[in-house]
């Protein structure tokens, strides 16, 4: 009796048990299948072992694959705190490289997680997926990292690698991209992220850092930089001397200034806050601060931006940010606001413009943003912060009082006692 395979994707996958609900995990993994007995046969996957038993195929359990011990912060329920907890990551494979995390930053995604605000999430959760540290281990078939290089890791740790996106270089569109956390890795076993003293990950999913860019600073490029990096890039925002106005200025906003001011591109902070005009401009190195709410102001910059990078996860107006861009000019959406936006056609028909979206990037990309961050002194704003200090910020991310991204200085301050 041969188990269940299904064609998802065009890919075929073969069904496993006990995996809850019938899952099905892509069929390469079971490509080399040695008979034991009428009723029993070894399946070699490409990470652990696996068997067959009455036809059907079983995962080993997580405590057979994760074998090190590790140590970090979980959320337990929807209240969102966090609070000391002992685990396991599975042990350095051959293509593996173990970082030992000095730093992680707090993203707002965190606390979405630790309340399942998504609707998604399953407890224990550690979240975090802005990771830097130092390497501790390499597999025999890595050789773009070495032990002790500075490495980190962001918001996935693996795709199916035989995609179409993955194949262009797009991980981060891959149907089958899994989270830093709250997902479930290749291997059956769920992902933990970087509120912890370690994590192990496959080399193509780890980014170089390279030498002078600070750890601290550096680590929310790993999400915050590469969210608004990848969309500078593919809509040529990064030409200088574009005008391109920024909207928001928080985590992912004042980072988005830094990469377009190294671009050579003019900048427009666009806010609902008068009070940010001086920051803006006098800081982060603005060109221009334009008050949304502000009629004037918005009708004298009417049709002078290329493009837009809009960052605000709060329900907003969008229509009257259209109003700004040039003809066939972009708003690109890297925000995420829970309710529906409120768009008429009109202003996108008059001026052939257009509203996108787009969500962090692929490795290839990432590297490259880390690199030119470097070259270009491009870091995050940041509030150092002590582990136990972590329930407080959540507080304070969930009231935007941080200027302008939260890291954990984990090295420092995680401790198991």
């Amino acid at each position: 009796m041969q188990p269940a395979v299904a064609i998802i994707d065009g890919r075929p996958w073969q069904k496993m048990r006990p995996m809850g609900g019938g899952a099905f995990m892509p069929f390469e993994y079971f490509a080399n299948l040695t008979a034991t007995s009428s009723t029993e046969a070894l399946a070699v996957a490409s990470k652990n072992e696996r068997y067959m038993e009455n036809g059907n195929i079983a995962a080993a359990s997580p405590e057979e694959v994760r074998r090190s011990p590790a140590f970090g912060w979980a959320a337990r329920d929807t209240s969102g705190v966090l609070s000391p907890f002992t685990f396991s990551r599975r042990k350095n494979g051959e293509n593996d490289v173990t970082i030992k995390i000095l730093y992680c930053g707090i993203c707002h995604s965190d606390l979405h997680s630790v309340k399942n605000e998504w609707q998604n999430s399953v407890y224990p959760i550690v979240p975090g997926h802005e990771i830097v540290g130092v390497v501790t281990e390499v597999g025999g078939k890595v050789d773009r990292f070495k032990v002790g290089d500075h490495a980190g890791v962001g918001c996935m740790v693996n795709s199916c690698r035989s995609c179409h996106e993955c194949a262009g270089h797009h991980e981060n569109h891959c149907p089958g991209m899994i989270l830093t956390y709250n997902s479930t890795d290749a291997d059956g076993t769920v992902t933990y992220g970087g509120y912890s003293d370690s994590v192990v990950v496959e080399e193509h999913f780890a980014v170089r850092f390279p030498a002078g860019m600070p750890l601290d600073r550096g680590a929310p490029l790993l999400c915050a930089g590469i969210t608004v990096y990848s969309p500078m890039k593919r809509f040529g925002f990064d030409v200088p001397g574009k005008h391109i106005g920024v909207v928001g200025l928080g985590g992912l906003g004042h980072v988005a200034v830094k990469f377009g001011k190294a671009f050579g591109a003019k900048v427009t902070v666009i806010s609902t806050s008068p009070s940010k005009r001086q920051e803006a401009v006098e800081r982060l190195g603005a060109d221009a601060f334009l008050v949304s709410k502000d009629p004037d102001e918005m009708k004298a910059a009417w049709g002078t931006m290329d493009g837009i990078i809009n960052t605000v996860s709060a329900a907003h107006e969008v229509t009257p940010l259209l109003s700004l861009l040039k003809t066939f000019g972009q708003m690109v959406m890297v925000g995420a606001p829970e309710k529906p936006l409120e768009i008429y056609a009109f202003p996108l028909l008059l001026g052939g413009k257009s509203i996108v979206g787009s969500a962090i990037g692929g490795m290839k990309e990432t590297q490259e943003m880390i690199d030119f961050a470097a070259e270009h002194n491009v870091t995050a704003d940041i509030e150092l912060i002590s582990m136990d200090y972590v329930n407080k910020a959540m507080e304070r991310v969930a009231k935007a009082d941080v200027r302008y991204r939260f890291v954990i200085d984990i090295g420092n301050t995680l401790s198991a006692a």
